[in-house]
């Protein structure tokens, strides 16, 4: 069957990425990258790229990933529109992974802000696999695609529900991810929970931007586990923001805390600004509970001690999706199979 010799070329690929890592042939890369977009740094680069061939591209992972959706050749296959999104290094591969392996067509409309990583993978699978070329084409417009797949933001969405009306589509929003803290977590799971905050900067939808804390927490054990993170201050991008978040709170006097690099603001709100962590107290577990049902709809993915709510992780693993950890909790690979 063809996705099980694509299953080999991508689990190919991920074994070079591995072999490469650390040696000259990537330095290309995370220069153009970081050239493309000032976010982009090496390390930020070479933990996505790395991060994808571990986990996405593992081929146990891929084989039992492809099982439980009973795939067959596929006699008709669609033209799958896939709009990628640039706020964080190949954001985009975990939906070109799944046209490909349902023997779909996919037409790549690239962020400007993500072009290079992009392409740097998608090259290296023509490389492995020639034939690949008549499956994923790059394109400026999606006018001939049979379906869509989009990620963006609350007003993008808008658009391309327009334009798409009349296409089935899976289209994502604004979403992020929040932590759950009881006040009992060691020093290391705090330090891990600091990885989900400032990884890529906190530029992706699985960062936390929102702390649920018991009422009475006080954050110096918080602040100590994530000093480690000192150093993001260097990267001149995140440290205008923090300059001018922090001038704004004093200006206003917004009550605030700070430890230099990392403002944290009680806020209803999920989203905050880069350099700032919003937080919120609850009563008990039921409180809790109600809290999360209530934003559940923008709450890509919670993580906590024990990973016991709905999307849920483990502190530290926010940005190490499995391959059936869909974005938004919607199913590509049975809506890319139900067409």
């Amino acid at each position: 069957m063809q996705y099980k010799k694509h299953i080999i070329t991508f689990s190919n690929l991920g074994e070079f990425i591995l072999q490469i890592l650390n040696d000259e042939p990537l330095k290309p890369l995370f220069s153009s990258a970081r050239n493309e977009n000032g976010w982009f740094t090496e390390d930020n680069v070479k933990l996505a790229v790395e991060n994808i061939a571990k986990i996405y591209l593992n081929k146990v992972a891929l084989e039992k990933f492809a099982e439980k959706y009973s795939i067959s050749e596929n006699n008709n296959p669609k033209k799958i529109g896939i709009v990628m999104a640039g706020n964080i290094p190949a954001v985009g591969f975990h939906d070109l992974l799944c046209t490909v392996l349902t023997g779909n067509i996919a037409l790549i409309k690239l962020s400007s802000s993500d072009t290079a990583t992009m392409m740097f993978l998608i090259n290296k699978l023509f490389e492995l696999d020639p034939s690949l070329k008549e499956v994923i084409r790059i394109a400026q417009r999606l006018n001939d695609a049979d379906a869509l797949i989009a990620t963006g933001s609350d007003n993008t969405a808008k658009h391309f529900e327009y334009y798409f009306a009349s296409k089935p589509r899976i289209i994502r929003r604004n979403r992020t991810s929040v932590a759950v803290i009881n006040g009992n977590e060691t020093r290391s799971e705090l330090a891990d929970l600091g990885n989900d905050i400032f990884q890529y900067f906190g530029l992706g939808c699985r960062n936390v931007s929102k702390l649920y804390v018991p009422i009475g927490y006080q954050f110096d054990k918080f602040y100590e586990s994530i000093e480690y993170w000192s150093t993001i201050r260097l990267h001149h991008k995140y440290n205008n923001n923090y300059d001018y978040n922090k001038s704004i709170y004093l200006v206003n006097r917004v009550p605030h805390l700070d430890n230099g690099f990392l403002i944290l603001k009680e806020d209803e709100a999920l989203v905050s600004p880069i350099s700032v962590c919003y937080y919120e107290t609850y009563e008990n577990e039921t409180h809790l509970a109600q809290l999360l049902e209530e934003n559940a709809e923008k709450i890509q993915c919670t993580v906590s001690t024990d990973a016991k709510y709905e999307n849920s992780f483990r502190f530290g693993e926010a940005q190490v999706p499995k391959l059936e950890d869909f974005a938004d909790g919607i199913d590509t690979m049975f809506f890319l199979m139900n067409l």
